[in-house]
């Protein structure tokens, strides 16, 4: 790992550019502060003399910045300002000063044996080196700002990564649990079919073979047309209507249009009459009426409700389910509401602009 990936910390794919700032600050301190000092005199120099001079200056600028930003990015990965701001600061300071400051005043010292004749300008060189100081101060402030806000984006676009890898996983579970879910439902009802009604075990073992079919086709999917949808739950419906006749009923009030125009998460309306079929009861006297209506840019999915005494605990796994899918596909809630004589989920649809 370089020392620019060490640099990064949380970080490692963040590469630091800044060839084009160091091109242009560079040689814009190397000329500028021997001008301001008054190291250079342009009056007293050949034109060759300014020219070797202030490319003396401009490398010594040069040898000042790299060097501030190798020891910048090496020691940057041993400290953080949650953890450890005063060290941070403190080793940041002091490496710039013992480093700056002597490497500084060497190379001025250099610049007067090469270039003059007369002996160092301490006052110069004293003035030079704090002018040196203070812009490394702040290139180093700079650098550190670059990297805490590339870092800080960096974070959200990890966290946005996490989130979204923790939705999928929790949608596929999800989505895996409907296949056991389905097949116990649906093998208690062929196994009381066989018990009670052979003659119809078969023809409702035939029917669900075509409805598994679309569960295996559409599982994997986050969201299905209306349509699609409700043509599954009418041949889910053949296999209850199998089983009890005309004990089970479904009635549906729902634009034509629409169905080629909305989208909702697969096998959902099923789970709600699979609900309805488990916690009520009924009979051809009294049957079971599932109504299902658009209102709103919502599926009202309406149930008479007349509840029975469960003998086995309910797993819990449909409604719940079907609420948590839901929030994670398509960000919506779903709406229960529970009345004395009517219970009633309101699944929002998703249109296709």
């Amino acid at each position: 790992m370089n020392i620019q990936n060490r640099a990064t910390g949380k970080n490692p794919d963040f590469r630091l550019n800044d060839i084009g700032f160091r091109l242009i600050l560079i040689p814009f301190f190397g000329i500028a502060i021997p001008l301001i000092t008054g190291m250079i005199n342009t009056r007293n120099f050949s034109n060759w003399q300014i020219k070797l001079s202030f490319l003396y200056t401009i490398l010594i600028a040069f040898i000042i910045w790299e060097g501030n930003r190798f020891l910048y990015l090496s020691l940057r990965s041993y400290f953080d300002w949650i953890n450890k701001p005063v060290q941070k600061i403190a080793v940041l300071i002091l490496s710039i000063i013992f480093y700056t400051v002597p490497v500084s005043v060497l190379l001025l010292v250099g610049w007067y044996k090469v270039f003059s004749e007369k002996p160092a300008n301490w006052n110069i060189i004293t003035n030079s080196t704090l002018i040196i100081l203070v812009a490394v101060v702040f290139i180093t402030h700079v650098y550190e700002t670059v990297f805490l806000v590339k870092e800080s984006e960096s974070e959200m676009i990890r966290n946005e990564q996490l989130e979204r890898a923790k939705a999928e996983a929790e949608l596929e579970a999800l989505k895996n649990q409907i296949d056991p879910h389905f097949i116990f439902n649906s093998l208690n009802t062929l196994s009381h079919l066989i018990e009670e009604r052979p003659d119809k075990a078969k023809l409702f073992n035939d029917n669900l073979a075509d409805v598994y079919r679309y569960i295996l086709q559409n599982k994997a999917r986050s969201l299905v047309l209306l349509r699609e949808e409700v043509d599954f739950l009418k041949s889910y419906f053949i296999l209850l209507q199998i089983r009890f006749e005309k004990a089970v009923q479904l009635k549906m009030a729902i634009p034509e249009n629409e169905l080629d125009q909305c989208l909702v998460p697969p096998i959902s309306l099923q789970i709600l009459a699979e609900n309805a079929i488990k916690h009520n009861e009924f009979s051809e006297a009294v049957p079971l009426l599932l109504e299902i209506e658009m209102k709103n840019q919502e599926l009202a999915v309406h149930n008479t409700k007349r509840r029975k005494v469960v003998r086995k605990t309910s797993s819990g796994i449909g409604l719940q389910n079907l609420k948590e899918r839901y929030k994670l596909t398509t960000n919506k809630e779903v709406v229960i509401k529970e009345e004395e004589d009517q219970f009633t989920v309101s699944l929002p649809v998703l249109k296709i602009t």
